[in-house]
């Protein structure tokens, strides 16, 4: 049975909700996403660190949960928040049910909330702080602490750790692809395009990408602020200069 939380925003406005999936507090940066299908790549995308998602859909989960459609191998959101989520999902390639799969994946769930009042808020205020609660006895303190909270260190937890390659069966072009926090459907899409794609860890080196002799470098999307990437940016700064790789707009 759904037990009674609270969803409370920095700007002090509050929700009264039910939990799903894992039980706990948490806070983060919540944002929406208005997507109708596609829940399964929102929950395991990595540009989604640190955040609460909410999803403007009101039905979440109809089709089940599907490994296969996986943006990444885990989850990367703190919390995720629906209008209605589905109990029984009808699909011949699911493998479980959301609730299911957020328990696992430590996800608190949110649900039974006016998600089209809170995505307008969103909308209106801005990207903001959020924090999931059983009690608000306290508001006013947990207010006052949204407004310190600041998501960091995103791309050094979901960046890749080592070196990988992956060619098609016929290599047009070879690409470094700087992982960010890169989706699997960035790689399947290159290589689609015929490109032998190197990925590497956000904080590969000038020299290091230069030796591997790339006819043309990516920038995967990613999360967090990327002014905090300070020694990243200057390893960037020198692929710029670098002719072969720069094209003035």
């Amino acid at each position: 049975m759904e037990k009674k939380v609270y969803l409370v925003l920095e700007n002090g406005q509050y929700f009264e909700g039910e939990s799903f999936g894992a039980e706990g507090e948490i806070t983060g940066e919540i944002v929406f996403a208005t997507a109708m299908t596609g829940y399964l790549e929102t929950l395991t995308d990595p540009s989604y660190y640190g955040q609460i998602v909410v999803q403007t859909f009101p039905l979440i989960g109809n089709y089940g949960v599907i490994p296969a459609d996986f943006e990444s191998t885990h989850t990367h959101l703190k919390a995720y928040i629906v209008r209605e989520w589905c109990q029984e999902p009808s699909n011949f390639r699911a493998e479980g049910n959301l609730d299911t799969f957020l328990k696992n994946s430590n996800v608190i769930g949110l649900c039974n909330i006016d998600t089209r009042q809170l995505t307008r808020i969103i909308r209106e205020y801005g990207v903001m702080n959020a924090r999931i609660v059983q009690s608000i006895d306290n508001i006013d303190d947990i207010v006052a602490e949204l407004k310190n909270y600041k998501v960091t260190d995103a791309v050094k937890n979901t960046t890749c750790q080592e070196i990988t390659v992956a060619k098609p069966e016929e290599v047009k072009n070879k690409v470094v692809l700087i992982d960010f926090g890169a989706k699997k459907h960035i790689h399947k899409e290159l290589e689609r395009r015929g490109c032998e794609v190197v990925t590497v860890p956000a904080h590969t080196t000038y020299d290091e990408i230069m030796n591997i002799k790339p006819d043309g470098i990516m920038l995967s999307n990613g999360p967090g602020d990327p002014a905090e990437n300070v020694e990243v940016i200057e390893e960037l700064k020198k692929l710029l200069k670098t002719n072969k790789y720069y094209e003035e707009f």
